[in-house]
């Protein structure tokens, strides 16, 4: 299948490298009726992003979990394969198109140009208008940008939807943007804020200390008080229709209290009351592009941190309006703004909770947890109301609290952690079993919608295991001789593959758990022979199979896996060579991930996101739970594609690799 072309448009999108299209009007769609009245059967999948067998196993144990409990006493539980790596987009993208990474072409969350080694997000691109016209400073385009969804392969719903099965994917991991679908579909992970990326928080403060010099993630805004008042700006996407592309912004005023902890906010049409700690609701905002013409929707959530002595006032990221969402984030029946009318304006953000902030010390644990409830809340709101409305076909709902919280919370938890701190709170160190628990809420809700003939599939994409220590792969790649470097001197000042030699180098790093061989003809300055390429990838799969930590003698990668021995379909040729399946409580560092050479080979991890996933995955399973006999030995994310659709008594899609569990 050819790589997607998403256009939702009639006259104008524009869409710069780091920001997201916008528009002047949505046509409107009709959607035809689905129900097939030959089908009344129902399926229900839960999608547990990061839910694990070990801690699921422990919190039932426990006696914690009752509904869970109940439910593996007479039904299938049991670990779940992931895929080679186990990262998120690379599994729910098998999830979707039940194929290997071969197929579908995700293999991290990352991809490289080998042309122009540029990197980009692994699941969609975007682009801008390729003509326009321009008056003065303005360019108006005439020709309508895009955004590309790089996955590829069959589809799910692709199958149901030819044979009349509603079907309902809510939150869809790897499915931005979505794809004109006679599903209901709103995406998830793999949307970005309104300026392009994965979630950039704003921190408006008085202090300049307040803020880490390198906050990828985080922006800082000083505000300057005069009689206790302050104009700042919001700023938003690039204006790519002004010739100085600045971004387009919106002014607030700020009025506090000179004695009490309060704050009153004046933005647009909006004006808020808060208290230091406390939470606004979703502000709608619109930036202006091109006057009485094209503006960008978004909104914002803020929190009210500090009022004295010193001002700190959090905002969110700038989410798309779901009640006026400029890019194609669900199907296209307005799914998105019905939802909203219904429970009020939610998280379109694919990664709602805010790691960064956390990460940064923006937000202390509490903080964070606050954040992350919300977002729970409102997850919650929208699942009532969907599963209310369920009638029948499919029922997918996605749920990422377990898998955020682990990662930032799970030191609190484990004693043995390097980061555990034994004066942590009660609720920071319950954190991670708190949001299981709110799973079997869930379950117990949908047990009590399912009828006789209904199916559940509950499944994570993988397991968790701590991340306690780093390991800079690009480092020991330079200093064994795979990335020739210029001026080693300098090599710790990299910020992206600076000083490297590569008419030298053999191999390079690049994402959580590729590596790529520097291929003539392939990379944009070649050094291995096509001869010679298959010898370099085995030496340098027995030497990462050989690197011990010197701190504990312990084996750090499981395996190093080749990628043409591994994956099979036609987008291997954008896999990377080499695959690094890490071991129990090791991960590449962040800096290695992307093209910084740390000194040393290993450190203690000092972030707060202490506990991952990107493992071998033998290590980090996922979880499957089914109301229907498992007769597959060993199944897989894969899997599950076309054993959905065999429950509709439907034959799945001849380019699915998967197999069914339930035959």
């Amino acid at each position: 299948m050819s790589t997607k072309h998403i256009n939702r448009r009639d006259f104008l999108k524009t869409a710069g490298a780091a920001g997201i299209a916008v528009s002047l009007a949505s046509p409107v769609f009709s959607v035809p009726n689905l129900v097939n009245s030959k089908t009344s059967k129902k399926v229900f999948v839960l999608g547990i992003d990061g839910m694990d067998p070990n801690l699921l196993r422990t919190f039932i144990r426990r006696g914690e979990m009752p509904t869970f409990e109940r439910f593996i006493s007479s039904h299938h539980f049991g670990a779940l394969q992931t895929t080679v790596p186990p990262q998120s987009p690379v599994a729910w993208s098998s999830f979707i198109s039940g194929c290997n990474p071969g197929m579908h072409g995700v293999y991290d969350f990352i991809h490289r140009d080998p042309k122009t080694f540029i990197p980009y997000l692994s699941t969609s691109r975007t682009f801008e208008s390729v003509k326009s016209l321009r008056l003065g400073k303005w360019r108006i385009p005439i020709k309508g940008g895009h955004i590309d969804l790089l996955r590829k392969g069959p589809a799910l719903w692709e199958t149901l939807e030819d044979h009349h099965i509603p079907a309902t994917f809510y939150k869809l991991p790897a499915n931005f943007p979505v794809e004109n679908s006679k599903s209901h579909m709103i995406s998830g992970m793999g949307t970005p804020d309104l300026l392009g990326t994965y979630g950039t928080y704003t921190l408006f403060a008085e202090e300049p200390a307040a803020f880490p010099e390198d906050a990828a993630g985080g922006r800082l805004m000083k505000v300057h008080f005069q009689d206790h008042t302050a104009i700042s700006r919001i700023e938003g996407p690039e204006n790519t229709m002004h010739s100085d592309r600045k971004p387009a912004s919106v002014d607030f005023h700020i009025s506090r209290d000179p004695w009490q902890n309060t704050v009153l906010l004046e933005v647009q049409k909006h004006k808020l009351h808060l208290k230091q700690g406390e939470w606004s609701e979703w502000i709608p905002l619109e930036f202006e592009l091109l006057p009485l013409i094209a503006s960008a929707h978004g909104m914002v959530r803020f929190y009210m941190q500090q009022v004295h002595p010193y001002f700190r006032l959090y905002m969110s990221p700038i989410n798309i309006d779901p009640e006026n969402p400029d890019v194609p984030i669900s199907s296209e029946d307005h799914y998105s703004e019905q939802v909203s009318k219904a429970i009020g304006r939610y998280y379109t953000q694919g990664f709602p909770e805010d790691t960064k902030a956390l990460s940064h010390g923006t937000f202390n644990d509490e903080e964070f947890l606050s954040q992350s409830r919300i977002v729970f809340e409102e997850r919650m709101h929208a699942f009532d109301h969907e599963l209310n409305h369920f009638k029948e076909g499919l029922f997918f709902f996605y749920f990422s609290s377990i898998d955020q919280n682990t990662h930032m919370m799970y030191h609190n938890m484990d004693p043995n952690h390097p980061k555990y701190n034994p004066k942590s709170s009660p609720d920071v160190k319950n954190a991670v079993y708190s949001f299981y628990q709110k799973m079997d809420q869930v379950l117990k809700q949908t047990l009590d919608k399912m009828d006789s003939r209904s199916t559940l599939v509950i499944l994570s994409d993988h397991g968790f295991a701590p991340f306690g220590r780093e390991f800079h792969l690009s480092t020991w790649l330079a200093q064994n001789g795979w990335t020739a470097i210029t001026e080693p001197k300098k090599i710790h000042e990299s910020t992206f593959y600076d000083y490297v030699d590569w008419n030298r180098t053999k191999a390079y790093a690049m994402g959580l758990n590729g590596i790529y061989l520097n291929l003539m003809g392939r990379e944009f300055q070649g050094a291995v022979s096509l001869y010679e390429y298959e010898s370099q990838k085995e030496k340098l799969i027995r030497e990462l199979e050989a690197v011990r930590d010197p701190l504990t003698g312990q084996k750090i990668i499981t395996k190093a896996y080749d990628a043409k021995k591994t994956y099979r379909g036609d987008q291997l040729d954008i896999a990377p060579d080499i695959i690094v399946g890490y071991n129990w409580g090791y991960r590449i560092s962040d800096e290695a991930a992307l093209g910084k050479f740390p000194e040393g080979f290993f450190d203690y991890r000092k972030d707060k996101w202490a506990a991952d996933h990107c493992m071998a995955p033998t290590v980090v399973p996922g979880v499957l739970l089914a109301n229907k006999p498992v007769k597959h030995p060993s199944p897989g994310i894969w899997d599950l594609a076309p054993s959905i659709i065999q429950q509709f008594g439907l034959i799945p899609p001849e380019q699915m690799d998967g197999k069914s569990i339930f035959t």
